[in-house]
């Protein structure tokens, strides 16, 4: 039995390995991105706190000015007092390759003309998300950057994560996928192979021998290191799944016995002749019923019936956990709430499934781990090689003998 699963783990390791290289290797680099972008372009992100914030709505027409035939797809306001106002804008494609219009974006410390630029609004929850952010800031309505991801580093290493640098409907992904699901397998198998017989082997199998030849240090870099990170890689391969294939989503759904389909939002009543209340009205009506807040997304009516959108995550709480307020645009009340508790058992489960995914769940500490981890992962297929090839001529030797 034990020879079954030694083939099994090696002949799947053979076959998926690079592609779970490559995955492991771009998933380190991606858990800091926040960190490392912030760290890279401080200018973007920081600005010195002043004793009056203005008004949204001169954000936004002072992004208007720069950019008319953008589109406005939502105002991004943190509570931090040193951080700039986000505006997020949907870019017709003409608008970004004619001349004139300054654009920044690429990797961290990169800027780009927006002739260098492209691409459509991809669909997402709530509406299309936005082409380009403009990062403002909330005392002096200075329009400090317009930035697009497209093209950037970690766009590029996002695309070879998740595509192998192909499209989101491309052959990458399910080669992304079906390599993640083999993972599955190995991990399992790896596990069955480490498991020992006594408490001796055991205390053997949880410590590296650091003064062993090159052969056992190798042979204990994979066991060891395999045992301690198995269960990190086996989460974030398992919860890799709801990107690559849609049966696990639906999954979800199925097991809790829920639906993915949120309840259905409030309506404002259209009434002739009666002017609509401003962003900062719609704003300050949320901002008074909630106590302290990491920020607020703020979505505005899309017609005569629309209803402002307000997205609060509340502090100290795990970045999933938003409750979303409905402003009628004409009388600015609160029409309802859906907060994340309100959400059924399926919806709170597929929330939790990027953070788990990304290892941002328990903040800094969850993604040094899953930083390592992943780093670990990198390492596992080349070790298992070794240590194949490695047997391989112990049983060559061993034939040639006989």
């Amino acid at each position: 039995m034990k020879i079954l699963f030694r083939n099994i783990h090696l002949y799947l390791s053979l076959a998926a390995g690079l592609v779970i290289m490559i995955a492991c290797l771009t998933g380190a680099i991606l858990v800091f991105e926040k960190e490392l972008e912030e760290a890279f372009n401080p200018h973007r992100y920081q600005v010195n706190a002043q004793t009056n914030r203005l008004e949204l709505t001169k954000l936004v027409e002072n992004v208007k000015a720069e950019m008319p035939r953008a589109k406005l797809a939502g105002i991004k306001v943190y509570s931090n007092p040193e951080r700039t106002v986000e505006i997020g804008l949907i870019v017709p494609q003409k608008e970004e390759s004619e001349k004139g219009t300054s654009i920044k974006g690429g990797g961290p410390g990169e800027a780009r003309s927006a002739k260098d630029k492209g691409g459509k609004p991809q669909a997402g929850p709530g509406g299309p998300r936005p082409t380009h952010t403009a990062y403002v800031n909330p005392y002096t309505a200075e329009v400090i950057e317009i930035y697009s991801p497209k093209g950037s580093f970690f766009q590029k290493t996002m695309a070879l994560h998740r595509w192998l640098l192909g499209k989101n409907d491309g052959i990458g992904k399910y080669i992304v996928g079906v390599a993640t699901f083999i993972f599955m397998f190995i991990l399992i198998t790896g596990v069955i192979l480490w498991w020992p017989k006594t408490r001796n082997i055991f205390l053997q199998r949880i410590k590296i021998k650091w003064d062993g030849n090159w052969k056992r240090l190798n042979h204990d870099l994979h066991l060891v290191f395999g045992f301690y990170s198995a269960i990190f890689l086996f989460i974030f391969a398992f919860t890799a799944m709801s990107w690559s294939f849609g049966w696990f989503n639906k999954g979800i759904y199925k097991i809790t016995n829920t639906t993915a389909e949120s309840p259905e939002p409030p309506a404002s009543v259209n009434i002739a002749d009666k002017k609509t209340i401003s962003i900062d009205q719609a704003f300050k009506a949320v901002e008074s019923q909630v106590n302290q807040a990491s920020f607020y997304n703020i979505r505005t009516p899309k017609d005569s019936t629309g209803i402002f959108s307000i997205t609060v995550l509340p502090q100290n709480t795990a970045e999933m956990k938003t409750d979303t307020y409905y402003i009628d645009q004409y009388s600015g009340s609160v029409l309802g709430t859906l907060k994340f508790g309100d959400k059924n058992e399926g919806q709170q489960l597929r929330a939790y499934v990027k953070p788990v995914h990304t290892s941002s769940i328990y903040g800094t500490p969850s993604k040094i781990i899953g930083f390592i981890v992943c780093l670990l992962g990198v390492t596992f297929p080349i070790t298992g090689v070794i240590m194949w090839l490695n047997r391989l001529k112990t049983e060559r030797k061993a034939t040639r003998k006989k």
